[in-house]
């Protein structure tokens, strides 16, 4: 990891425009010409590398994203898509057909939880969800049919960690593929240097980081994402969540601010984590010593982009929750939105918003109570002001004083 800096390798990519100007030119364009039937036959093919056809199947842009990414996370290849569900999905249907098993972490977003839970037994892939954490319970849940390890580095919505070299020397002993969703934690960890065969990422959140722009991203080995984008059987290629141009342009200026940003992401939410836990709350935030995966995540991330961003605070009631980010959000403290990686805070409670797809007694097995509220913290220069700010809602509505949400 000492030696692998993903934000250098994003800025040694130089791309010169259509007319010499410092931004990749868009290609406006969904279909491209040709001077010859032959070059379109073999561009069809697979043939000729530089020439495009269709942009369902490729377009300068998205490549020039594509090849940005890929270098982030250290892959030979990347494919983008038009959001991370439309990496997640074709990922997973590429890697497994009827009769196959899936072990996936419980926690997980709930979109993805959804897909697993309720399509995908429609098409014969089964998952068993498993306590990602306990490496002894993964094990024992692969079966002879399995064919994928699924995690997320951070889970979402309750910051569990997944043990990535762990994992996979376990996916390595039973053939499996392993899979991790990075979207909580770009820069901070990389995945692939860690021993998972395939990274996704929701683009939605801190990689383009404006809140404007729904994207995903498979960043693999370049034999896999061929596969995906193969015209007779790629999953990726058939389905279609292809990504449109000028998003793929957007994405790829908001990329290059990603450490800039990560760096105070980080910083702000470890501030106000430690804030929030010598207060007495319930704070939940992989950079504090109180986490149980602390020690393990330390020595997965890159110490120059910190812990992430997203921290969680339990005050004990949905009632109280709801009061405080309505409260929250009418000081201009943030907003009550879900999803992540905006420059202001979000704040949400994920038991009834992103996590709602998983039934109410899993998410009581997996300890996500209706009073926890999830922070995406936000870019605020004066942190400590934003703290004072969070703490006097929090005293107007007796939150502190409630000997309920007290930690023993």
């Amino acid at each position: 990891m000492k030696n692998f800096n993903p934000a250098d390798n994003i800025q040694d990519l130089q791309y010169f425009g259509e007319f010499g100007g410092v931004n990749p030119s868009i290609s406006d364009s969904s279909t491209y010409t040709f001077l010859s039937a032959k070059t379109m036959f073999d561009t069809f093919e697979g043939n000729m590398e530089g020439c495009y056809l269709y942009s369902r199947h490729s377009s300068p842009s998205n490549l020039y994203l594509d090849k940005a990414l890929a270098a982030m996370e250290g892959t030979e290849s990347a494919n983008v898509s038009a959001s991370g569900m439309g990496a997640i999905t074709p990922t997973l249907l590429q890697l497994c057909g009827t009769g196959d098993h899936i072990v996936s972490s419980r926690t997980i977003y709930g979109g993805t939880y959804a897909f697993l839970k309720n399509f995908t037994p429609r098409l014969g892939i089964k998952t068993s969800f498993v306590d990602i954490t306990k490496l002894d319970v993964v094990e024992a849940a692969i079966t002879p049919d399995t064919k994928v390890l699924y995690c997320e580095t951070v889970s979402n919505p309750l910051l569990e960690v997944a043990d990535i070299e762990g994992l996979a020397k376990i996916a390595k002993r039973h053939n499996l593929t392993l899979v991790v969703d990075n979207t909580f934690s770009p820069l901070s960890v990389s995945p692939a240097r860690l021993g998972a065969d395939i990274v996704i990422h929701s683009l939605t959140k801190y990689i383009n980081g404006s809140s404007d722009t729904v994207g995903g991203v498979t960043c693999a080995s370049q034999e896999f994402i061929d596969s995906l984008k193969n015209v007779n059987s790629g999953a990726s290629m058939l389905l279609g969540p292809t990504m449109d141009s000028l998003r793929s342009a957007s994405v790829m200026k908001n990329l290059r601010t990603l450490h800039i940003r990560m760096k105070q992401h980080s910083h702000n939410a470890m501030y106000l984590a430690q804030r929030f836990e010598k207060d007495g709350l319930k704070t939940v935030y992989p950079g504090l010593e109180s986490h149980p995966s602390h020690k393990i995540y330390k020595t997965m991330i890159n110490p120059e982009y910190g812990f992430g961003g997203m921290m969680t605070l339990d005050v004990g009631t949905l009632a109280k929750a709801n009061e405080l980010m309505e409260l929250m959000q009418a000081k201009n403290l943030g907003y009550l939105a879900v999803s992540l990686g905006f420059y202001k805070t979000l704040f949400s409670a994920p038991g009834t918003s992103t996590s709602s797809e998983i039934p109410m007694e899993e998410q009581i097995e997996m300890g996500l109570t209706d009073g926890l509220i999830r922070f995406s913290i936000g870019l605020d220069n004066d942190i400590e002001r934003t703290y004072q700010m969070m703490k006097a809602c929090m005293m107007e509505l007796e939150i502190l004083k409630s000997e309920s949400i007290l930690m023993v």
